[in-house]
């Protein structure tokens, strides 16, 4: 009689059992041999039957239920009603963001590619602009479009919305000031902050009840920005509304203290002194920041430029709290009457700003160029300057142009400046001669 063959062990079966093993004590089954069992059984399993079928032992069985659910969490599996684990590819079902359009309709945008799902209004009662879900298409409407229903909802992109705080007969609620949320949203009294906004007034809601598409959203106001019409009031509104950083972190204004108005001597040890260059930076009248400078002189032959940039890199070291909150701003961003800075205010109008008559850290090229504009030679270089002038676009037109006021003020700028000039018309004509289209 044959001898019985003993079931595999988990560390046969598993191909990623090592990987789990390094991981954990008591490692369990792998998110790569789960999703690989239920295609191969090809139908949804429950997490009894999935206990059984594996052969998970006890002491590891809410380990895995825990694993089911990050699955599901991260959208990898999907439960159907009767709590059974499916792949979300073999139930048809489509992960992706969720397109808010103003008029109440959207679409799921597939992650994978292919086409949209159109979302009716009544579907997107469920969903917010943003939100990561799981849809599946239900068939097609009028216009050819394929339609959607909401499955799952994976990840909310709000946790607090910016609208209009209204009281009425008791009852107190928020309409959003973006249009793409078409829901209004109950005022949870008595929780939160202890604010009690006066009707009309703009404020901050922190979301605690979603919309599951039969009831209301609710939240408790976190902040009072202020009376709907009140002067500045739309930039606030666009700053929270498209979650712009606009607060500095803890740890970068612990960092920044270690800066001061000026640059340490130290910090100019062995860079090139370029501050008895005429250097002058160009920008427009309502400019705040200065980060390049330019210097030309006519040579032999050709053109003589430096331009030079703030050396930013000596100041934000990789992967510190300023280069982190930096790449979490990604740019500076321009209002009517207000900027929000990548970089706090003592680095981007002051030390990174190239302000005429102080000392600035600099990066520079040095470039030699022909008649033609050609490069004949370049160097870069670490440096110091002292930006001589700080001139506006109209000023250096208006000095180009011939104003005998201007230049006599700016007597010695002037050869530099026509020579900028020159330069440029050399750099134009020879994009000309390539075909450079002109907007």
């Amino acid at each position: 009689m044959p001898e019985t063959q003993e079931p595999a062990s988990l560390n046969e079966r598993d191909p990623m059992f090592e990987r789990e093993k390094e991981k954990y004590e008591r490692p369990i089954v792998s998110r790569e041999y789960i999703l690989s069992y239920l295609e191969g059984t090809g139908r949804p399993l429950t997490l009894e039957d999935i206990i059984a079928e594996l052969e998970v032992a006890e002491d590891d069985q809410e380990a895995l239920r825990r694993r089911l659910r990050a699955m599901e969490r991260d959208g990898q599996l999907v439960r159907n009603r009767r709590g059974a684990y499916g792949i979300v590819a073999a139930m048809e079902l489509v992960r992706g963001t969720v397109s808010a359009h103003p008029d109440g309709f959207g679409f799921l945008i597939p992650e994978a590619g292919g086409k949209d799902l159109f979302l009716s209004p009544r579907e997107m009662r469920k969903v917010f602009h943003g939100d990561t879900i799981l849809g599946r298409a239900v068939g097609e409407d009028r216009r050819g479009r394929i339609e959607g229903a909401v499955v799952r909802i994976l990840e909310r992109a709000l946790k607090h919305i910016v609208g209009r705080y209204y009281a009425d007969n008791g009852v107190h609620y928020v309409v959003p000031e973006d249009r793409r949320i078409p829901q209004e949203f109950a005022v949870v009294e008595g929780e939160g902050e202890g604010l009690t906004p006066v009707h009309g007034q703009i404020v901050i809601l922190e979301i605690t009840q979603y919309p599951d598409g039969r009831n209301m959203p609710q939240g408790h106001v976190v902040e009072i920005l202020g009376e709907h019409m009140a002067p500045g009031m739309e930039v606030e509104i666009a700053v929270r509304n498209y979650g712009l950083p606009h607060q500095w972190p803890d740890e970068v204004l612990a960092e920044i203290k270690q800066f001061s108005e000026t640059v340490p001597e130290t910090m100019k040890a062995g860079r090139r002194d370029l501050r008895d260059l005429p250097l002058v930076t160009i920008d427009g009248a309502d400019a705040k920041d200065f980060d390049d400078a330019v210097y030309a002189e006519v040579i032999e032959n050709g053109f003589r430029l430096t331009v030079a940039i703030a050396d930013v890199a000596t100041y934000v070291c990789p992967d510190s709290a300023l280069d982190r909150e930096a790449v979490t701003r990604g740019n500076s961003v321009y209002f009517p009457r207000r900027v929000i800075p990548m970089l706090p205010e003592i680095l981007s109008n002051g030390l990174c700003s190239l302000n005429p008559h102080v000392d600035r850290l600099c990066m520079f090229c040095e470039m030699e160029m022909d008649a033609a504009g050609r490069s004949t030679g370049f160097r870069f270089d670490r440096g110091i300057i002292g930006s001589q002038r700080r001139f506006t676009y109209d000023e250096v037109a208006a000095i180009l142009a011939g104003d005998a006021e201007l230049r006599a003020q700016d007597a010695a700028m002037v050869p530099h400046l026509e020579a900028l000039h020159s330069l440029y018309e050399s750099f134009a004509k020879a994009r000309e001669r390539r075909g450079t289209i002109e907007f």
